[in-house]
């Protein structure tokens, strides 16, 4: 997940009521069929949840952020009962449980809690292998995975210094740790794995983030001697247990291609097996989860869940395996926690565990931390339950028999390919989108999955599939009719879908409002010059802004946090800044194209998407009408709290 250095902060219901209004049509249609439960916290108890782990006893071990591990005894009932287990410790992003001791990574090292006299408090921590801190803020360490052997897997995030960098050694790694201390290292080119999971073969998924050299969130599988994107690890390659011989001056920073792409130059690179669009699937990919519970949290047996820190919301993962390569669907699922997710467990009575946090690092989710339980109702929702890749289309399965006129009509599936580029850069726009087409739909024997043959596909490419006309037999809508599939290979290897005629685009969109440049009629330079920065917490440096009607104004934003931001000046009223932040939200994949700056009266002014430590400056003559404007950053999922008040005199 993207990790920020910065403090507690409040996200207000003030500016906030339109974009939670819409979150909360989306979890009331999801709460009919998954439900979400707190699980009570006790007043005293800071429970910034690191890791989430299940004792032998079906107690709830959970390690914070602030260095304690809390064990919750009846943590499914409406009283649970709390009891402090260990504290002291370095940031424990990560916990389990295994011969009645706890594991976690702290931040320098993994370590051992164990209560030796029963008291119900640990009394040995022992050290099972330490690793060396730069002093970096962004030193993150999360784990452990156990494996079918009994190692432990472990990640370690990179520092941050305007940029992802391994100041300390193996930053940016996922090593392999024995019971005895012996240390392996695995793959490199993590950025921020704070995610990462074992499937029932003991393949290795880790989640990231956008950021430098990630374009957007993605899901890669992992295996020794792997290379996932970030050069910055490869600083330590040269060591002699290091399986990767590549280096970092081996990795261009500006191909112009994407990573599928560069991987076929440099073959220790690893192409995602899902990705996840920025701000569309969530902003702040974190914890993942396999489907463990036999069929009894829904029809998604054996599918991966995908939690998102930013949006507080999980993702459902269709993955397949198309010639020995990992490649699949990601869906949506449920929105609506109370706070960022960062961790996620299964319950004995096969709920799922949510662990939750936001301090420093923004949620749509209002609470500063949080525990809660996901619950299946009982209710079959009616959903695309997978898609599957032809080699001259997709097979989509659905959880209940469709209408087949509804089915079997080409006009009601769009289809979308798209990329990002892999780069330097803090994340990247949407590349190289186009149009498919579906030329034939056919409806299974089973009357429950469609055959979608298609012109257009592209191996490479994250293909959007849409189908909102879609209905049941009994006449349900889809719960969540868009999907998007990662096509790295097709049955047979022989891509058959026929190509597409290119059609011209022009992605230079003209924002007429974007202006940059001083109105030759200021003959006497502008009335004030203001200065805008950010702050930690997706906030701007000031909270208000009081300028004189008429006055000619000067804004000079200045990004100076690690995340994408712009500046966008709306009109009057709260109801307007509102209705812009929505706007920008359903952009969707176009978003990238127009700074997320919807064409709307309701925008007086604005920058455009500024990378870390850019700067730009706009120009812009204040209304005449007094009263409370707004500044807004519009990119999705920041409008709740990145906003300044211009009061306008």
């Amino acid at each position: 997940m993207q990790i920020r250095n910065i403090y507690i902060f409040l996200i207000t219901f003030i500016g906030s009521f339109q974009f939670v209004f819409s979150q909360t049509e989306n979890a009331k249609k999801e709460s009919i069929y998954y439900k979400i439960v707190d699980v009570p916290i006790p007043e005293d108890v800071v429970l910034e949840v690191g890791g989430l782990a299940l004792t032998d006893r079906d107690q709830l071990g959970v390690s914070t952020r602030r260095g304690e591990v809390w064990v919750i005894d009846n943590p499914y009932s409406k009283s649970p009962n709390y009891s402090l287990f260990a504290q002291g410790l370095h940031e424990a992003l990560g916990l389990n449980y295994k011969d009645n001791s706890f594991f976690l990574s702290q931040r320098g090292e993994l370590t051992k809690l164990t209560d030796r006299d029963g008291d119900g408090k640990a009394d040995l921590y022992k050290t099972i292998y330490a690793w060396p801190l730069s002093g970096n803020y962004h030193d993150y360490s999360y784990g452990p995975k156990f494996t079918e052997d009994g190692d432990m897997l472990v990640t370690l995030n990179l520092s941050w210094i305007g940029h992802g960098a391994s100041l300390a050694k193996w930053r940016g790694w996922l090593l392999k740790i024995s019971p005895e201390g012996e240390m392996e290292p695995i793959a490199t080119g993590l950025r921020s794995p704070s995610g990462f999971v074992l499937n029932a073969s003991g393949d290795i998924f880790y989640s990231e983030n956008q950021g430098d050299w990630v374009g957007s969130g993605r899901i890669t599988h992992l295996e020794k001697g792997d290379f996932a994107g970030n050069p910055e690890g490869l600083v330590w390659s040269g060591e002699p247990n290091s399986p990767i011989d590549l280096k970092m001056e081996d990795i261009e920073e500006q191909s112009g291609l994407s990573l599928y792409e560069y991987a076929k130059k440099v073959p220790a690179l690893k192409a995602p097996a899902i990705w996840l669009p920025h701000t569309i699937l969530g902003i702040s990919t974190s914890d993942m989860v396999f489907d463990e519970t036999g069929g009894n949290f829904g029809p998604f047996k054996g599918q991966m869940f995908v939690g998102d820190q930013g949006h507080s919301k999980i993702m459902r993962v269709a993955m397949e395996k198309v010639n020995g390569v990992y490649q699949g669907a990601v869906f949506p699922f449920v929105e609506g926690f109370s706070s960022g997710i960062l961790r996620m467990l299964w319950g004995s009575d096969s709920s799922m565990f949510v662990g939750m946090t936001s301090r420093g690092w923004a949620s749509t989710g209002k609470k500063s931390f949080g525990l809660q339980r996901l619950v299946w109702t009982g209710k079959m929702p009616f959903e695309m339950k997978t898609i599957k890749a032809k080699d001259d289309g997709f097979l989509i399965e659905f959880t209940k028999p469709v209408n087949v006129y509804l089915a079997e009509d080409l006009a009601n599936y769009e289809i979308t390919s798209f990329n990002y580029l892999y780069h330097n850069t803090y994340g990247s726009p949407i590349v190289d989108q186009k149009k498919a087409k579906v030329v034939d739909a056919q409806l299974g024997e089973d009357g429950k999955s469609v055959y979608l043959k298609i012109d257009g596909m592209r191996i490479g490419f994250i293909h959007q599939i849409k189908s909102p006309m879609i209905k049941s037999n009994s006449g349900e809508e889809l719960l969540h009719s868009t999907a998007y599939y990662t096509l790295n290979e097709v049955p047979g290897g022989a891509l058959k879908s026929k190509p597409l005629e290119a059609l011209s685009a022009d992605k230079g969109v003209e924002q007429p409002k974007r202006k940059n440049e001083m109105p030759l009629t200021w003959v006497n330079g502008p009335n004030k010059k203001v200065v805008i920065g950010t702050e930690p917490g997706l906030k701007y440096s000031i909270k208000e802004l009081r300028l004189q009607k008429r006055s000619k104004v000067e804004i000079t934003f200045t990004n100076n946090d690690d995340m994408l931001h712009n500046l966008v000046v709306t009109q009057k009223g709260e109801e307007s800044v509102n209705e812009v932040a929505k706007l920008a939200l359903d952009l969707g994949l176009d978003g990238a194209d127009v700074n997320y700056v919807p064409d709307s009266d309701l925008v007086l002014v604005h920058t455009g998407i500024l990378q870390p430590e850019e700067a730009e400056t706009i120009y812009f003559e204040v209304p005449n009408a007094t009263g409370e404007y707004w500044i807004v950053c519009t990119f999705p999922g920041h409008a709740n709290t990145m906003r300044i008040k211009l009061i306008v005199e």
